[in-house]
């Protein structure tokens, strides 16, 4: 049987530890949450060798016990699901693959992404890189000055996006190195972090880096990754107040899920809780095709009535967003909400 240890409140100066305090058997999952019981859910132990089961043991206290279909359970539980080779999905659904350099992609005019790290703190089954080779663009003192180089050599940049796997899985001192690196090239002006991690592990945020980013001279944006209301709990508000009182324009991109986020009454909910702790929706995306993850899918049409419905729910400033990712466009792809006819 496995190991199960239980789940003290976590201590915010201490994110490390959190971070490698993580359940990767889905068996111990089950157990923590008292589903043991459940063989539809036990039948899809074995897709964790498609891609491994890793969440923290903070993200998982707030799971509901004994609810086999909790919102944050289904993002983080392989399923068998995830061995069915679904007709138009494919391992590289944004078609990025190619890097200009090691670990940077350039995929719009104005903006760069520095894959900064390859490993993320949860493994969300529904992730677009989930078979991306990291391994050829690792986040390396190396590969990072090879990207600051070009970087510098391309004035039509002026903002820098860092992602991965997760950038805030980054240790302050290197996020400082980078950031530095970042702010000595005139053209740059603002620097944009996509991040789970302070969802995941609120606190990631810890006073050194909130001082860091106070003080830089770039525009910094982080954008969330939050796809459901229980997600948000006191730590990572408070989190937020330090990030806004630091200067930082904080947002949040979600993606639509099948069973974890496909109504309005939940969409709104997560709007709520977002704009009561100072973070504002800011995109909804439609699922990207990756191999996997097709149990995940709603379609374009269910999503325009899901946005509809939305409308009537809350104010429009904290309406998301509804596009999707096309491999190879310069831009983002806005969904309209008129519906299609078949």
């Amino acid at each position: 049987m496995a190991h199960i240890v239980t789940l003290n409140p976590p201590r915010r100066e201490d994110w490390l530890t959190q971070l490698g305090d993580v359940i990767t058997d889905p068996d111990e999952l089950l157990h923590i949450l008292e589903l043991n019981a459940d063989k539809e859910l036990l039948a899809g132990r074995d897709a964790r060798r498609l891609f491994a089961l890793r969440v923290p043991r903070a993200f998982v206290a707030r799971m509901e016990k004994g609810n086999p279909n909790d919102p944050l359970l289904h993002q983080v539980l392989t399923s068998k699901e995830e061995f069915i080779a679904a007709p138009g999905f494919s391992t590289d659904p944004l078609e990025e693959q190619h890097s200009v350099v090691p670990g940077l992609l350039h995929k719009y005019s104005n903006r760069a992404l520095l894959l900064v790290k390859g490993g993320c703190a949860v493994n969300c089954r529904y992730c677009f890189r989930r078979h991306f080779p990291y391994s050829d663009n690792q986040g390396s003192k190396r590969n990072w000055q090879a990207a600051i180089s070009y970087i510098s050599d391309h004035p039509e940049l002026d903002e820098i996006i860092f992602s991965g796997g997760d950038p805030l899985m980054a240790k302050d001192h290197e996020l400082d190195w980078l950031i530095g690196e970042l702010e000595a090239i005139p053209h740059i002006k603002r620097l944009r972090i996509h991040s789970r991690l302070p969802i995941v592990i609120p606190a990631r945020i810890t006073e050194t880096l909130v001082a860091r980013l106070a003080r830089s001279r770039l525009q910094v944006i982080l954008v969330n990754h939050i796809n459901h209301a229980n997600e948000i709990d006191e730590e990572f508000r408070a989190a937020m107040v330090g990030l806004r009182q630091a200067g930082v324009t904080l947002l949040n991109q979600s993606v639509l899920l099948r069973d974890v986020n496909d109504n309005a009454q939940t969409l709104a909910n997560l709007s709520n809780a977002l704009f009561d702790a100072g973070v504002m929706p800011y995109y909804l995306h439609v699922l990207d095709k990756v191999q996997g993850a097709a149990h995940f899918m709603v379609s374009d049409d269910e999503a325009r009535m899901i946005m509809r419905e939305l409308l009537t729910l809350i104010s429009g400033y904290m309406v998301p967003k509804l596009a999707r990712e096309i491999g190879g466009e310069p831009s983002k792809t806005p969904l309209d909400l008129q519906l299609r006819q078949s």
